[in-house]
């Protein structure tokens, strides 16, 4: 038997229904709207299923399909990121009207971000999965030849994105699910959610807008506890950009998932590990997680590679009077007696990455 949800729909002030689902029971978890969204083919992928099962025994799982995706309306006037960003707050205004958790997955990150940065009393926590702040052709460092790969998927999503053997659907998929593409049923399920998620117009629109987006400087205005995990080796949005991620986040705790999946963790230790950290985390049981500046955080990862004050000055350009300052503020915010206690405590917390 197919497991069933609580269909529910609400409309944007330019008339565009999204289809909206609630599993589960408990305070409410709302998963920011991400592409390739289909709410019934979610149902029908064991894998996926039994991760949104383990989040339903803690909290009201709430999910929607973005517009021109799933059960939402489908031929939708042209949008980009903003829009996008004013969809989840018609969601959250209709499904979860008081305070909430966020799941951001994805491209769903920062539009979870975004929301928490403009609506920061309605956002208690965020956890976000393989998540990024600044798109490939939004960050100045982005890599050549990362712009041409995006260029080239722009280019043949369209044409790509229905037939089921082109080479647009076998290197998105590979990217999309890692080793667990050679699974021919997930394989299967996956790829059927792809193609009935969205036209191929749509797909190009959601892709040209996922590759505009920039919420960093929305990052350093997340006042809520954050939770980022990204897999190891994820071949859609690379570890530095989740590394960055959590460095602009103030406070955010960084969880490394032994995985080259990109969709939501699922089976195996990843999912396990998922599943725990993010039960654990919106269950409050750490409240006293100890928060750095961006500063601290920097002087702190060269104390961790042996450097002294005079080094870590001259690394950074600031004097050892400064350093020494921020060393100290460091220690009262982590209640350590030391600098060795310091790096020990930070380097638990998730608190030692690199930040630009």
């Amino acid at each position: 038997m197919e497991p069933s949800q609580d269909l529910r729909f609400c409309v944007t002030p330019d008339r565009v229904t999204l289809a909206c689902a609630l599993t589960g029971s408990g305070p409410k978890l709302v998963r920011a709207g991400t592409w390739v969204s289909h709410l019934e083919c979610e149902l029908r992928e064991p894998h996926t299923w039994s991760t949104l099962e383990a989040l339903g025994h803690h909290r009201t799982l709430v999910r929607y399909d973005p517009r021109g995706c799933g059960l939402s309306t489908r031929e939708v006037p042209p949008f980009d990121f903003e829009t996008l960003l004013g969809d989840f707050e018609v969601v959250m205004d209709a499904m979860a009207p008081e305070p909430a958790a966020l799941l951001g997955i994805s491209c769903g990150a920062p539009l979870a971000i975004a929301y928490a940065a403009r609506h920061p009393h309605r956002v208690t926590a965020l956890v976000l999965v393989n998540g990024f702040a600044r798109a490939y052709f939004s960050a100045p460092t982005t890599p050549p030849y990362l712009l041409e790969e995006a260029k080239l998927l722009l280019a043949t999503a369209r044409q790509g994105w229905a037939q089921e053997k082109s080479p647009f659907r076998q290197i998105f998929l590979a990217q999309l699910m890692g080793a667990a593409v050679s699974d021919v049923a997930a394989r299967h399920l996956v790829s059927e959610r792809m193609r009935l998620s969205m036209t191929p117009d749509i797909a190009e629109r959601h892709l040209r807008s996922n590759y505009g987006i920039d919420v960093k400087a929305q990052c350093a205005l997340v006042q809520c506890p954050t939770l980022v995990f990204h897999a190891r080796d994820d071949q859609m949005v690379s570890l530095e950009q989740g590394r960055k991620l959590v460095a602009w986040i103030p406070g955010a705790r960084f969880v490394l998932l032994d995985s080259d999946s990109h969709i939501m963790p699922a089976g195996q230790d990843a999912g396990r590990m998922f599943i725990a950290e993010t039960i654990e985390f919106l269950g409050g049981s750490r409240p006293d997680r100890p928060r750095l500046s961006r500063r601290q955080t920097q002087i702190l990862c060269l104390v961790a590679q042996g450097m002294t004050d005079k080094q870590a000055a001259r690394e950074l350009g600031l004097s050892p009077r400064t350093v020494e300052m921020h060393v100290a503020l460091a220690l009262r915010a982590l209640d350590c007696a030391n600098r060795a206690e310091a790096v020990h405590r930070a380097g638990q917390e998730g608190l030692l990455v690199e930040v630009d």
